[in-house]
């Protein structure tokens, strides 16, 4: 048992050093997860024409109208003894990802992993957010401003096959974003009138780490149906999330509007609508419904999050994974449409929202995989 910094605050709650959590689980993870975009610069009239100006008189501005977003993910695996992050950037012809990982050690308040580093500002409200230069060719110094307060979701719990897989809890929240974003030599200033994101702060248990023998879990349907769109608006933002498995049976759902003075207003069940392209399980738009109230989305531009980024596709490199004492750090570059046979998993996409003459922008986050309902199969794997 070593003690950290945080054995002097009190905080515990276990009789344990806070290194070591409730649980022995090796699954155990705590980790941050971040997305930026400029999605809401859909721009009109004299702001067009100020962009033309600006654009002629040397200022970039080829990453408008949703055709950039940042993901950021940092997490902690205490019974893994590991800590690592990623960073993917996504553009209309460029998937690229930078990662690093290293041993936990005893201080669980040092979230530098080679480059990467989180700094709570003020918690649950501003953050910031840093990937110092490198050679793989992206860096960043953001800082996080909520616009709504952080606001606790369901407790997600799934038991396959008599073990528990999933039992964690995670706070949400819409904000906007300010700092500079560098891409290879491209800078890119990041104001909050045109830049905004959501992130997450979940914990719990969750696969993880190196791949386990199955046993009897290999007769679980492999099921993953999912939606999950915190939506940010002018003054609210709406968090939805449905989960159903092979049956269409409701595994997790939440519907709530979150209002920037703190009200909260629950819209009932979720009933999500999405339209597939042709010959597979794309989705061009959708409809979710909480009762009478109707909103439609529109993906604006698909980022593969499991691609590179370690949640799971790549046998050398996911999240909990030893990779030794470190820190090591890599960087992963696709291009599109060329490496597009590539892009396949779970789905995290700038979104446009629509409803009752409001228009919002947040993340759209779908994957459709195994049996459902939905479909019958002939729509891809």
């Amino acid at each position: 048992m070593t003690l950290s910094p945080l054995d002097d605050y009190p905080i515990h709650q276990a009789p344990q050093v806070m290194r070591h959590v409730a649980t022995s689980d090796r699954n155990f993870y705590d980790r941050y997860y971040f997305n930026c975009h400029n999605g809401a610069q859909e721009l009109a009239g004299r702001e067009r024409a100020r962009d033309a100006n600006e654009q002629r008189s040397g200022r970039d501005h080829k990453h408008a109208d949703g055709r950039l977003m940042l993901i950021v993910g940092v997490g902690q695996y205490p019974n893994l003894g590991v800590t690592d992050a990623f960073a993917c950037i996504r553009t209309p012809d460029l998937h690229r990802v930078v990662r690093a990982s290293r041993e936990l050690g005893a201080d669980r308040m040092d979230t530098g992993i080679g480059p990467f580093r989180v700094e709570v500002i003020e918690g649950l409200k501003r953050l910031r957010v840093i990937l110092e230069p490198s050679e793989h060719g992206l860096s960043f110094d953001l800082t996080w401003e909520g616009t709504i307060p952080a606001t606790l979701e369901p407790r997600h719990f799934i038991r396959w096959q008599e073990r528990v897989v999933f039992d964690s809890v995670r706070l949400a929240q819409t904000g906007r974003w300010s700092g500079n974003i560098r891409i290879g030599t491209e800078d890119i200033q990041v104001t909050p009138d045109r830049w905004q994101g959501t992130r997450d702060r979940s914990w719990g248990i969750r696969p993880v780490g190196e791949p386990e023998p199955p046993g009897i879990q290999v007769k679980n349907p492999g099921t993953f149906y999912w939606l999950y769109a915190p939506m940010q608006f002018d003054d609210h933002a709406i968090l939805c999330i449905v989960q159903e498995d092979e049956q269409g049976r409701r595994v997790l759902e939440e519907a709530t509007r979150v209002w920037a003075d703190g009200r909260e207003e629950y819209l009932g069940r979720p009933e999500y609508h999405p339209v597939y392209a042709p010959g597979t399980r794309d989705v061009v738009e959708a409809t979710i419904t909480f009762g009478k109230l109707e909103v439609t989305c529109t993906p604006l531009l698909p980022v593969h999050l499991m691609v590179g980024t370690g949640y799971g596709l790549e046998p050398d490199w996911k999240h909990g994974m030893y990779q030794g004492v470190g820190p090591v750090v890599q960087g992963v570059t696709y291009r599109l449409p060329d490496d597009a046979a590539r892009m396949w998993g779970m789905v995290d996409a700038v979104g446009r929202f629509e409803y009752d003459g409001r228009v919002g922008h947040g993340l759209f986050e779908y994957w459709a995989l195994g049996p459902h309902p939905s479909f019958d199969g002939a729509t891809g794997p």
